[in-house]
């Protein structure tokens, strides 16, 4: 079964915050962190940091959700990530990227 991810990236803690919706999540960070769109938001901003996300079993409602994060106040996003993340650590350190082949 495919699975939907809503996710939250960032700079920093408290810093800048990205909210996006993918059903590839590792591949997704991957392309955050190598800056591949080179005039998007999250590498004009450095957002580079997963510190939040969910998992939906429908890409339909994970596009609703993603929808309501981005009318959210910031300080309730924050919530959210401290909740779930106290240290705003960055999850995907531990992930094993194969950088190379995104590089190709």
């Amino acid at each position: 079964m495919k699975l939907w991810y809503i996710y939250i990236m960032t700079n920093k803690p408290n810093g800048v915050l990205y909210i996006g919706v993918t059903d590839n999540l590792l591949e997704r960070v991957k392309e955050h962190k190598l800056k591949v769109y080179r005039n998007s938001f999250t590498a004009k901003y450095n957002c580079d940091k997963l510190v939040y996300f969910e998992e939906w079993k429908k890409g339909d409602d994970a596009a609703i959700r993603e929808q309501q994060f981005k009318k959210w106040k910031r300080d309730w996003k924050i919530k959210l990530i401290v909740d779930m993340n106290p240290s705003w650590m960055d999850i995907s350190l531990n992930w094993n990227f194969d950088f190379d082949k995104l590089r190709e």
